[in-house]
């Protein structure tokens, strides 16, 4: 399988290290329910010792003095990104039965420095647990910068989670390898408006079908899993007063309608229903509700359609933060990653439109 390689630079950054290796528990330990350290996405702390979460874009960020920085996880619990101060960010991996301690950085200055880590896959095969930071012996966490102040909520399919983005042949299969959620639309949206953001997707999940489900609709579709801390447990359901976004931004339709056997009464019933559910979630959100970049043709027209018309019936009904955005189509011109998704470059365009969009929405200026 190809891939871009365009973390090879970021690899050979003086300091730091992207490799998977098992280490010995030496230095300063630092627990995962330290008051310094900060969580961005649905994570569930009922073990204060072990952070969960599966959702991508979920993000661990803490300040530390020292020279160095490991990372403590539960084996096999997947990939994700680190950006350390201002440098290139990279991507590690906990990805074999024996990972359980990855260094994230050394031989850096012995001064104050901020580290982020982005779980940038959908990890609902591997329950990821975050079990804390290991620092040089005698240092310390630091109380960390302020998280930005604005806040986005995205709520999609594989086009959000970033499936496939790393492969650069649309005939390669999924992998979670090629997976990398750092670099979708939803993320580099949220970088350019300095705005913190939260991930509910899944690749495949529909409004009200998933991918070639039946005709009545999907059981596990993203009404069903919304309320969920974790998109495969049940048994835990997020409290949505931990994170209040400005704006909502719901990418879903793709699914339902990309094979045939789709009802649009179906369709439409299940937009106004979740709808009403995020409102009643975030009263004084803006919701904005886009087409993603794989409709096409009849499909495209039907969603298009279909949204228009939930706008236009809500608004009438009073809620006249309700906003429609439709992104451009992928023509294969800046390539395709693994089946058919959009590559690294559609996703920035992508990305380099929404911002706009969202800028003058929220009179985001800076």
């Amino acid at each position: 399988m190809k891939k871009l390689f365009f973390f090879a630079i970021a690899l050979l950054w003086t300091g730091f290290s992207s490799f998977s290796k098992t280490l010995s528990l030496q230095g300063e330990f630092i627990n995962p329910s330290h008051r310094y350290i900060q969580y961005i996405g649905r994570i569930s702390h009922k073990t204060p010792d072990a952070i969960r979460f599966n959702y991508p874009g979920v993000q661990i960020r803490a300040s530390f003095r020292g020279t160095s920085l490991k990372m403590y996880a539960k084996p096999m619990s997947g990939f994700f990104m680190v950006k350390i101060d201002n440098a290139a960010p990279f991507k590690i991996s906990f990805n074999s039965p024996s990972d359980s301690i990855v260094t994230l950085a050394t031989a850096l200055n012995d001064t104050v420095h901020t580290a982020t880590i982005m779980n940038v896959i959908e990890a609902f095969h591997r329950q990821p647990e975050f079990k804390g930071f290991l620092l040089d012996k005698g240092k310390n966490l630091v109380s960390p910068p302020n998280l930005p102040q604005r806040k986005i909520e995205f709520i999609g399919n594989s086009i959000t989670c970033g499936y496939g983005i790393e492969s650069v042949e649309a005939s390669d299969p999924f992998t979670e390898e090629t997976e990398n959620h750092y670099y979708t639309y939803a993320a580099i949206t949220a970088r350019n408006l300095h705005a913190q953001h939260f991930v509910i997707a899944r690749s495949g999940i529909g409004i009200y079908r998933n991918y070639n489900g039946p005709r009545e609709g999907s059981p596990d579709c993203m009404p069903a899993m919304y309320n969920q801390t974790l998109f495969n447990d049940s048994s835990e359901i997020w409290d949505f007063s931990r994170y209040i976004p400005d704006v909502v931004c719901i990418n879903l339709g793709t699914n339902d309608t990309s094979t045939p056997g789709y009802d649009t009464d179906r369709l439409y019933n299940a937009y106004l229903a979740f709808h009403k559910t995020v409102r009643n979630n975030y009263p004084k959100a803006k919701i904005v509700w886009l087409t993603g970049c794989m409709l096409h043709g009849e499909s495209l027209s039907l969603v298009k359609n279909t949204l228009d018309r939930l706008s236009d019936t809500l608004h009438k009904a009073g809620d006249l933060e309700v906003y429609r955005f439709d992104m451009t189509p992928q023509t294969g011109e800046l390539g395709y990653g693994a089946s058919w998704h959009p590559s690294l470059l559609q996703q920035q365009r992508m990305a380099d439109e929404l911002t706009p969009f969202l800028r003058k929405l929220m009179s985001w200026t800076d």
